[in-house]
């Protein structure tokens, strides 16, 4: 991670939005969401751990061919 954690983790709340609407198009890896995202995919590991920790995203089937989980936006 290039970035000091704390200055990821308190973005989390700027890319949740983001990330969100990524996902209301359908499940997808943490992968595709960075890609997608225009961030770096350990960045938005953290975030989707965050997200899924406080109820906004989960597991929607996995892992793929290559090892990752496909995640989803969860109706709040």
């Amino acid at each position: 991670m290039n970035r000091d954690i704390r200055e990821v983790v308190r973005e989390e709340r700027l890319m949740r939005d983001r990330l969100l609407r990524l996902l209301a198009q359908g499940p997808l890896t943490v992968p595709e969401l960075a890609g997608a995202g225009g961030a770096p995919m350990d960045e938005v590991m953290v975030w989707v751990m965050t997200m899924q920790r406080y109820g906004y995203v989960k597991v929607g089937h996995g892992p793929d061919a290559e090892g990752y989980f496909h995640y989803e936006a969860v109706t709040r």
